[in-house]
């Protein structure tokens, strides 16, 4: 089943027993695979694998220790990724590179907009940006005179692609592109994607969600610590030969037990007629011991909510209880200081300090519980160390010293990261956004656990994701958000199209599913 696969077609790009180390790591261990024209190529293995390493050393962002390029037959060494993209070799990486106070057209264009005398023709440059937006089909959503810094993390990725679109690229490499998206967002790029297959692209599809990896790809290369496992035909295989290529043994479970009605608490937090600028009188109720599960469309309100009830940007008006005590949720600070956890959608904006250690990106969140003297202590310094150590093990971030820059982890080791800072604050009330993005299926199955376990503590968890199967796997009662208010609540294992008629408002059809606030009426 994981042997090189024949084909009559010359490969476009090739690569032949490449070799990468880094202090302590070997990163590609003697890596041979062949991509071709007008075929989707998924690249998948655990965090750690070498994945994002190998999409480097093709785009010219890395050197090869040894090891051979070969694009279009030919030999080639890039010494910079401006060499690569010249050869038509594009790459989008799992990590945004947009200059966040340039406008979109600007990002697109950068360092190759239209000018005369040295002065930038921004008609121009704005008509060309339109144009490549209108290409993929994301005129209608974003502006190119529009600030990056204004963008969802969901239409930054879109400009990213965009930005890759213009450059007339040959072989065109997507790390994690549909990470951040919704469904109706990724089905847009898998058109995309679609149409320039047809014009004989290489498309190179990294990719945690299998489902989509089997969606959309011709054949799949799984890594395993550096090492080519075996390339295969999608349609030969099954996910589970894929996720036991990639783990070496059989996963046994995606997703825990849901909970008990019965085992759930009293209610921890209830919102009601919650408003700001963006929420509309937010209904909702969370109990000791549920995960209780968002939904919605990008824009809908999920990310927002999140904010509001951790305090980033509150609520205006409306009524809020915490623990059955009538309260305003004033700032972030405030709400950690009450045992409220916040794992925020963006972890490289708003998760991280990138420049510091992961130990100390670790204990970001206790610290801020803690008096200053706590830490500075022998005894505060020792119990920090083991802290860490324990929460490493806890969440499985693969390093060889916490004493590393937290920028210098892959993406899903980041993410692991973030999730030990807030399990170190041993909250009552945890707010997960997109917990699991650019998680690998195991490390996902683990993090899975880790929540539900939380909620055996009586530790009561609102969970919001763009993964519809995650949301109907993990959630005790489902609330879907369409145009930031509830839409509607749903019970456990709905299912996908129950969730999409709320999200798209289009509940009157389903409505003996529904369930709304008694004192609001029918929606």
């Amino acid at each position: 089943m994981a042997q090189d696969l024949m084909t009559e077609k010359e490969p476009l790009m090739e690569v032949r027993n490449i070799n990468k180390a880094f202090p302590g790591v070997q990163a590609l261990d003697n890596v041979s695979v062949a991509f071709y024209p007008g075929e989707v190529h998924a690249v998948v293995g655990e965090n750690g694998a070498g994945k994002s390493t190998l999409m480097k050393v093709m785009a010219g962002a890395y050197k090869s220790d040894s090891g051979t390029i070969l694009f279009q037959g030919e030999i080639e060494s890039f010494n910079h990724p401006v060499e690569a993209q010249e050869m038509g070799i594009s790459i989008i990486y799992q990590e945004f590179n947009l200059l966040p106070e340039r406008t979109v057209a600007q990002n697109i264009f950068l360092g190759r907009e239209p000018a005369k005398i040295g002065i930038v023709n921004l008609r121009q440059l704005n008509k060309q940006a339109h144009a490549v937006l209108k290409e993929i089909g994301v005129d209608s959503m974003i502006s190119p005179t529009a600030l990056a810094s204004s963008l969802s993390v969901a239409e930054q990725q879109l400009v990213e692609i965009a930005k890759a679109i213009s450059l007339d690229a040959k072989v065109l490499i997507m790390d994690e592109p549909t990470a951040s998206l919704t469904s109706t967002e990724v089905k847009l790029l898998n058109d995309l994607i679609s149409r320039l297959k047809t014009k004989g692209l290489a498309l190179i599809f990294i990719s945690h969600r299998l489902s989509e990896v089997f969606e959309i790809a011709d054949k799949i290369t799984v890594l395993k610590d550096g090492q080519h496992v075996g390339t295969v035909n999608t349609k030969e295989v099954t996910s589970e030969d894929i996720v036991y290529m990639m783990v070496g043994r059989v996963l046994d479970h995606y997703f825990p037990p849901l909970g008990s009605s019965e085992d759930f608490g009293d209610v921890v937090l209830r919102v009601k007629d919650g408003s700001n600028n963006f929420l509309n009188s937010v209904y909702l109720e969370l109990r000791k011991g549920e995960i209780l599960g968002i939904a919605g469309l990008q824009g809908s309100g999920r990310t927002e909510l999140a904010q509001a009830l951790f305090g980033v940007v509150p609520f205006k008006s409306g009524e809020i209880e915490l623990r059955g005590k009538p309260t305003a949720i004033k700032n972030p600070f405030w709400a950690i200081s009450r045992r409220i956890g916040f794992v925020t959608e963006d972890r490289k904006a708003e998760g991280l300090i990138l420049i510091q250690p992961i130990r100390d990106n670790m204990l970001l969140a206790i610290r801020s519980l803690q008096s200053l003297f706590a830490f500075i202590h022998q005894d505060g310094i020792r119990q920090s160390r083991n802290m860490v150590s324990a929460l490493g093990e806890q969440v499985d971030i693969r390093v060889d010293s916490y004493g590393k820059e937290a920028q210098d982890l892959s993406g899903g080791n980041q993410q692991k990261v973030v999730l030990s800072k807030w399990l170190a604050s041993e909250s009552e009330i945890f707010i997960f956004d997109e917990p699991t993005r650019g998680i690998d299926v195991e490390s996902k199955a683990r993090i899975h656990d880790i929540i539900r376990g939380l909620t055996k503590q009586g530790v009561a968890v609102i969970m919001i994701s763009s993964e519809l199967p995650e949301i109907i796997g993990m959630s005790d009662r489902i609330l879907v958000m369409h145009e930031g208010t509830i839409g509607g609540e749903l019970p456990a294992e709905s299912s996908e199209t129950d969730i999409m008629l709320v999200a798209t408002g289009q509940n009157n059809h389903r409505t003996s599913s529904i369930s709304v606030d008694p004192e609001r009426g029918e929606k």
